[in-house]
């Protein structure tokens, strides 16, 4: 190690991969998915097209999504076995990303004689995070799982799967453009994590479980459900500005304001914001989109005065709260979710970094003392 190298705490800024799969720029508030900006892919595309798309650099075409489809579908169903580790969780009421860690590591569960085959395991890993999710939620509330349905899109099987019911059609595209905008976004922590994984040689399902990991660290994945806590607390519109005053006058942060990337209006907010208004014009409760849209207004005119220049904006977790809640789903299902989606975003990038062929090996600098010399015990 070349004791001159710099350091740089949490490697900010230092580059580890060349990538097809999304362009961030926290600059211009441009987030681009496979060549397509997210506004026009999240708000068109099924969920299953995208998956395509990241792993095939291609839109598919009516036949080849129709096969993709039929596909995911075939591998919807756990096995008994992981139906059982997701009863003994739930008695131990486990949260929901630790259910969903170990669980993902039995989808290599098969015969001794089976080969491994990581096409098989990335499909199945896609396929199976909602209906493990779904399963697990379920056993929470000491109710059985609903089978998965293979006649029904990855959205819409998720959220029957939850409730037993089929969903309205504008309930499914808001979840659909939910999971389209958070499939992928740089090289976070969670997608790091899966790319050194599949570096060193190893497998599939071991990188996605690693990503899992560190996608359920607070600092990474944390929870959007803070942003709407703060909605329903101010309640009525009159509320907004006195409350929100009193939170940047204490010191409190505003949450779903302000992003590490993004110096300007978070892009996914933009796209969640019109998914948002969309279902609840069909299907929610307008009254709650509304003060959402007055308390995001007045947060960002407040954040400008009390902290100026620090171009403090809305960010992605303000509208996936909204849209979420809107689902019916509940706070605790929120990371959840967006792991259903973020899994094949990091599947693509494993394909990436085992194509490079090259392990992901940094070095550090020892910061520790040169001149120790051994003692026994009975000298200590």
């Amino acid at each position: 190690m070349n004791p001159t190298a710099d350091f740089v705490p949490g490697l900010q800024g230092v580059v580890a991969a060349q990538t097809r799969l999304s362009s961030v720029d926290g600059l211009a508030g441009e987030l681009i998915i496979a060549g397509f900006p997210l506004e026009e892919l999240a708000l068109n595309a099924t969920f299953e097209e995208t998956v395509y798309l990241l792993w095939n650099d291609a839109l598919p075409t009516a036949s080849q999504l129709a096969d993709f489809r039929a596909s995911l579908a075939a591998y919807r169903a756990i096995p008994p076995q992981t139906i059982d580790l997701l009863r003994a969780a739930a008695e131990q009421k486990l949260d929901v990303m630790d259910a969903l860690r170990m669980a993902a590591s039995t989808i290599t569960l098969r015969s001794a004689d089976e080969p491994q085959h990581d096409q098989r395991d990335s499909l199945a890993l896609v396929a199976r995070f909602p209906t493990i999710i779904a399963a697990y939620w379920r056993l929470l509330q000491r109710q059985e799982p609903v089978a998965p349905r293979m006649d029904l899109s990855h959205a819409t099987n998720y959220l029957y799967m939850l409730t037993g019911e089929e969903p309205s059609a504008e309930r499914t595209r808001g979840l659909e453009t939910y999971l389209n905008t958070v499939t992928d976004h740089g090289l976070n922590a969670s997608t790091f994590t899966a790319r050194v994984i599949i570096s060193t040689g190893s497998d599939m399902v071991s990188a996605i479980t690693g990503a899992i990991g560190s996608l359920k660290g607070p600092l990474h994945g944390g929870a959007p459900g803070p942003a709407l806590d703060m909605v329903f607390e101010i309640g009525e519109a009159a509320n907004t500005e006195p409350v929100l005053r009193q939170k940047l006058e204490s010191g409190e942060r505003l949450m779903g304001f302000g992003h590490r990337v993004y110096k300007v209006r978070d892009p996914r907010a933009d796209v969640l914001a019109q998914a948002a208004e969309r279902m609840y014009k069909a299907d929610g409760d307008m009254q709650l989109y509304n003060l959402a849209k007055h308390v995001e207004q007045t947060a960002v005119r407040l954040l400008e005065a009390y902290k100026p220049g620090r171009n403090l904006q809305t960010n992605v977790e303000f509208y996936t709260a909204l849209l979420l809640h809107g689902l019916d789903l509940p706070t605790d299902l929120f990371s959840p979710t967006f792991a259903i989606s973020r899994v094949a975003g990091w599947i693509a990038h494993c394909e990436e970094q085992r194509a490079v062929g090259r392990i992901i090996r940094p070095e550090s600098i020892y910061m520790g003392e040169k001149n120790r010399r051994w003692q026994p015990i009975n000298q200590r």
